[in-house]
């Protein structure tokens, strides 16, 4: 416990950036950059938690491993913190999942265990479990109840508490992204406990089931593969998955969160992951219909993980062809948003 708390202390706080809008506009664009973490992603924060929990509830045992079922950067993180208190670490994830992520997995002396299809990582995990004597950490169940969402230093609070000084400290909207759901519901939790008027848009890409199960009222939806976009999209709806927290959902083209990141490596000179172009398209949108209304005020999304670990796939050209994913329409909209104001019909 001592050791996992004081990699909290000894990691400085994450920075809030600003995505350049024209003053003009009376809108703010902020990413809160978590690839600052130790593990370059916003998960090092959900795996911490996870740990706490684990050791807290004495499911963590000395000797014996911890699995988890991951498409990378939980798994990243996961690894590091089994490592910082000498336990045994297996990765369960797809093998698809990109080479960068699976190096870092085994560079903090974690294992990858692959499988073909995405939607049996949680029997296989559960089986490794059985067979090891392991923990089966289970992000996608525990993630919502093993973060602290009324403050200590969470995502959400970390937020506001940045946002003090700016001319619009409570944003209007916050966007997540959702892969366990953790995230948006912490935020949306913390923000009804300290009742500001903000709203939560989520944010969800192609061949994931939680946009379909939040509209349809759904739990039991599901989809048939896998998402393109590493570290959100999933193809059943979560238990960590809270949609009664969420104002709103938005789907996102694959194509579109690819041109949305390459549009933040333009403007900012930061490359990013998939899932940060999922939730800056669906900001960008907003700020659109913001600018539309003639409504000021700042919103905020988040930037997830470092684009380093997916140059092979959402900055390689031939990987776009591969896939059948055209990003040009997308970023002329961004482009003539930038430029005008106004989002093409």
């Amino acid at each position: 416990m001592r050791k996992v708390q004081a990699d909290a202390n000894r990691s400085a706080d994450t920075h809030l950036l600003r995505f350049p809008l024209p003053e003009r506009w009376g809108i703010d664009l902020y990413l809160k950059d978590e690839s600052t973490h130790p593990t370059g992603s916003l998960k090092h924060r959900l795996a911490r938690s996870l740990f706490l929990y684990g050791l807290c509830n004495g499911w963590i045992r000395h000797g014996r491993p911890v699995i988890e079922a991951s498409s990378g950067s939980t798994a990243v993180s996961e690894a590091y913190f089994a490592k910082l208190i000498g336990v045994p670490f297996i990765a369960v994830m797809p093998r698809t999942t990109s080479p960068e992520k699976c190096r870092l997995i085994e560079f903090h002396g974690g294992r990858c265990h692959f499988v073909d299809d995405p939607r049996t990582m949680y029997a296989e995990s559960a089986a490794l479990a059985a067979q090891t004597g392991g923990h089966f950490m289970d992000q996608f169940t525990y993630a919502e109840r093993a973060t602290d969402w009324r403050g200590n230093n969470n995502i959400a609070e970390s937020i506001y508490r940045q946002l003090e000084l700016e001319r619009y400290p409570e944003p209007a909207w916050i966007v997540a992204t959702a892969g366990t759901g953790g995230t948006s519901a912490t935020i949306a939790r913390y923000v009804h406990y300290m009742q500001f008027n903000t709203r939560i848009c989520v944010a969800d890409p192609e061949n994931s089931c939680f946009f379909e199960g939040w509209t349809t009222g759904d739990a039991e939806v599901t989809t048939d593969c896998g998402s393109r976009i590493e570290g959100i999209g999933r193809p059943r709806m979560e238990p960590s998955f809270v949609p009664g927290a969420v104002d709103r959902m938005m789907k996102v083209p694959d194509a579109a969160s690819v041109a949305a990141v390459r549009a933040l490596e333009r403007a900012i000179g930061r490359k990013a992951g998939g899932s940060t172009g999922t939730g800056l398209w669906s900001s960008l949108r907003i700020v659109a219909e913001m600018a539309a209304a003639g409504r000021t005020g700042s919103v905020v999304t988040l930037l997830c993980d470092p684009g380093d670990r997916y140059l092979d796939k959402y900055y390689s050209d031939d990987w776009l062809a591969g896939q059948g994913l055209d990003i040009a329409p997308y970023e002329a909209t961004i482009d003539a948003l930038l430029a005008t104001g106004v989002w093409p019909a």
